[in-house]
């Protein structure tokens, strides 16, 4: 089966140009806000938004709205596509939820991670969450989330003491009364 090349073009085009999707149905919270605009000051424009030619030869999107909303007096990098209306919209229903499908590979995105220093607050806010999310802490708060199928898993040389406990509450609880009294503990929990 061939695969069809949908870009006719990339063009640099006024943010303020393009149009939004009526149907865009993606909402961007304060904090993804900040997300991209940290980015942005830090590092740039390194994709390109996506869009679709209307006939009065106009554009309008169907991947990088908060981009476009965000730096509406620039020059921003769009790719047009060679797509029908129909086309767009299954597009725009799918582009950001193909992407989410993927799964991390967890030593990889812990090193990558270790690699990462950014000077901008809502950047490193944003790897922070990231981490919390794939259950990767800093050290002396390190979760280890081991998946049922493990053979094994491998813990350091020391005395230890596994408590069973009812609930993530009764966890925490448990962890920060330990920490209170300076004893060094971590949580761990098995699946």
């Amino acid at each position: 089966m061939p695969i069809h090349d949908r870009i006719k073009e990339l063009r640099r085009v006024p943010a303020s140009s393009l149009r939004g999707n009526p149907r865009n149905w993606r909402a961007h919270p304060r904090e993804q806000q900040r997300a991209l605009r940290g980015l942005l000051r830090e590092v740039g424009y390194a994709g390109a938004l996506l869009a679709r030619e209307l006939p009065d030869g106009g554009l309008e999107l169907i991947d990088g709205h908060l981009r476009a909303s965000t730096t509406p007096n620039q020059l921003v990098p769009v790719l047009v596509l060679d797509v029908t209306e129909a086309e767009a919209a299954t597009l725009l229903a799918t582009h950001d939820p193909l992407a989410a499908m993927a799964e991390a590979d967890l030593p990889k995105l812990e090193d990558l991670l270790k690699e990462i220093s950014s000077g901008e607050k809502a950047v490193n806010d944003l790897l922070a969450d990231l981490a919390k999310q794939a259950g990767i802490h800093d050290p002396d708060e390190a979760a280890i989330n081991v998946d049922a199928k493990a053979e094994a898993v491998a813990l350091p040389r020391v005395r230890q003491v596994l408590a069973d406990c009812r609930d993530e509450a009764e966890q925490k609880q448990v962890h920060d009364w330990l920490k209170e009294r300076g004893i060094r503990c971590r949580v761990l929990t098995l699946s």
